[in-house]
């Protein structure tokens, strides 16, 4: 008997192809899979919305629909310019100013990142509303009874601005900070030769170069201001947002909360797609050269431009926690309770598996786009980055229409055939609120990932496929040991992110399982505002976690730059 052994490497080679060809496959259902998953929402409240009746929709264009697309306009507009103008101020005075406290304050004008909205909500309820401590020393020292003065109330559109922009203007100020410092001196420099001063340079100069990083900015805030529930809903601010849970619950209107997720989820789109058109024609901006040295400033600008600078800080930060806190001492919540320990070990449950669940998600759509690139994987890509843009309200709409009529499915088909109840395995656990939680936060893990994996050369890829590795033995062996700092980013992002978010978890979250989130929201809407104070001073402080990454990031110094 003889052997064949010219056959043997090309039988290896045969069976590394055929366990090749098998792991792409796998790779390509998983991240379909997950596109398919994310897209869910979107259909399922277009087809519930078409099957709701034209009454519910001719009742809410007569009734509401009017007055929340104009309050939602109005509020989108208030807050955005708001932002915008504190973002852009700030940002242009700490890259090309010098003055007192402008390090620290380089720094503490991201901390308002780590508040909901919700939470200084509450806070500045306690401090301006009629009981609250400015108007109750008010009416002391003047002796003026209820009526006898006017004072602006917190509880509406204004105030819902006024809160909303403290805690979003970071958008803009990173974006607009990032542009002012990849611009070059020359430019500058040549304008203030030519005569203009510093301002008539910033606004001819500076400024349009900028323009780009500061629309997407005022975009991602005009975002996240559709998708708030929690400030518009404490404030009696009626929006989109809150007519879809109104709808939802107290209503008991399916068709009707439908209908107005998917108006909601179209405005949301089509700032998506605005904020995507800007960033790719603002690309070419993007130069790292020499920013103007900073004016050291004098006299009264000096201390003017550490007030400006200040502001955002002290009413975004200090004053919410100092308010928070003496709340919380007065309160008689035990956050050592058992019922306490609860909620935050709920909170903490859910966060961990949805950021476990959203950073794998994002590694395999990567993976996917990086080994498989093509129409199939980019699309796949840019679905999973949606979610960032569809409110949580609009989520959850769209993935309880059809878990919950697959759960009434095989209930009845079990009840049937084996006289088995079955419950509601995917509504009724926190399975589907999981799932949400993925959709909704998807795209920071994505970007987590592909920041990682821009330090992986297309070399040590070839070099694993040339020793025999496959698509999952690469991704374990290579990619994960280098992208594990990114993608452990990634996941403390998605879990704060977790924490924070309220609609999608009021709406989807199992009987009796509630969260910090929902405990401070519940006791607030009871006017229980001392006690909300304490979860919400725990969400608050776990929202600090990546807000001290990135001002890690920030306090980098920068040693070609000096004042002049």
């Amino acid at each position: 008997m003889s052997l064949d052994l010219t056959d043997t490497p090309r039988k290896r080679r045969r069976a590394s192809d055929a366990s090749g060809q098998t792991s792409f496959r796998l790779l390509t259902v998983f991240a379909v899979a997950i596109a398919l998953i994310c897209l869910l929402p979107g259909l399922a409240v277009l087809l519930a919305a078409l099957s709701g009746s034209v009454e519910t929709i001719s009742h809410l264009m007569e009734t509401v629909l009017p007055r929340y697309i104009g309050t939602t306009v109005a509020l989108v507009a208030l807050v955005g310019a708001s932002a915008i103008v504190l973002g852009v101020s700030t940002a242009w005075l700490v890259v090309s100013s010098d003055f007192p406290g402008r390090r620290i304050l380089e720094i503490a004008l991201v901390l308002p990142f780590a508040f909901p909205a919700y939470v200084l909500a509450y806070a500045y309820t306690h401090i301006l509303d009629h009981p609250g401590i400015v108007q109750t020393t008010l009416r002391d020292l003047t002796g003026w009874g209820p009526r006898d003065y006017w004072f602006p109330e917190i509880r509406s559109l204004g105030g819902a601005t006024f809160v909303l922009a403290l805690v979003l203007y970071p958008y803009v100020y990173l974006l607009a900070r990032a542009a002012f410092l990849s611009q070059s001196a020359t430019t500058y420099t040549a304008a203030r030769a030519l005569g203009r001063t510093p301002f008539g340079a910033f606004a001819r100069v500076s400024l349009p170069m900028a323009r780009p990083a500061i629309a997407s900015g005022g975009l991602l805030v005009a975002m996240e201001t559709i998708a708030d529930f929690g400030t518009v809903s404490y404030f009696g601010v009626q929006t989109f947002s809150t007519g879809i849970y109104t709808s939802w619950f107290t209503m008991a209107d399916r068709a009707a909360a439908a209908q107005l997720s998917l108006g909601l989820l179209a405005f949301a789109l089509l700032l998506a797609l605005l904020e995507r058109a800007n960033r790719s024609r603002g690309k070419h901006y993007a130069s790292r050269k020499q920013p103007p040295a900073r004016r050291r400033l004098t006299g009264g600008a000096r201390y003017g431009a550490t007030a400006i600078c200040a502001f955002p800080v002290v009413f975004g930060v200090i004053i919410p926690v100092v308010a928070l806190v003496a709340m919380a001492v007065g309160s008689e919540q035990d956050l050592l309770s058992s019922r306490y320990l609860g909620f935050v070990r709920n909170s903490v449950t859910l966060a961990c598996l949805a950021s476990g669940l959203t950073v794998m998600a994002g590694v395999i759509l990567g993976t996917y786009q990086r080994f498989r690139p093509g129409r199939v994987s980019l699309g796949a890509i840019q679905i999973g980055r949606l979610g960032y843009a569809v409110p949580g309200g609009v989520i959850a709409v769209g993935l309880l229409v059809p878990f919950a009529a697959f759960d009434n499915a095989l209930d009845a088909w079990m009840r049937e055939t084996f006289d088995v109840s079955t419950g509601l395995i995917l509504t009724g656990s926190i399975a589907a609120l999981t799932m949400a939680y993925m959709i909704r936060f998807l795209a920071a893990a994505l970007g987590s990932y592909e920041g990682g994996i821009a330090n992986v050369s297309p070399n040590m890829d070839a070099a694993a496929r040339v020793l025999g590795t496959g698509v999952w033995g690469t991704l374990r062996r290579v990619h994960i040991p280098i992208l594990l700092p990114s993608l452990l980013t990634g996941a403390l992002i998605v879990f704060v992110d977790v924490m924070k978010e309220l609609p999608a978890t009021l709406i989807m979250r199992p009987f009796n399982y509630d969260t910090l989130a929902v405990q401070a929201y519940r006791l607030a809407s009871d006017e229980r505002l001392e006690g909300a104070a304490v979860p919400s001073l725990v969400i608050a402080a776990i929202g600090l976690l990546p807000v001290i990454l990135l001002c890690r990031g920030l306090a980098r110094p920068d040693k070609k730059r000096g004042a002049t």
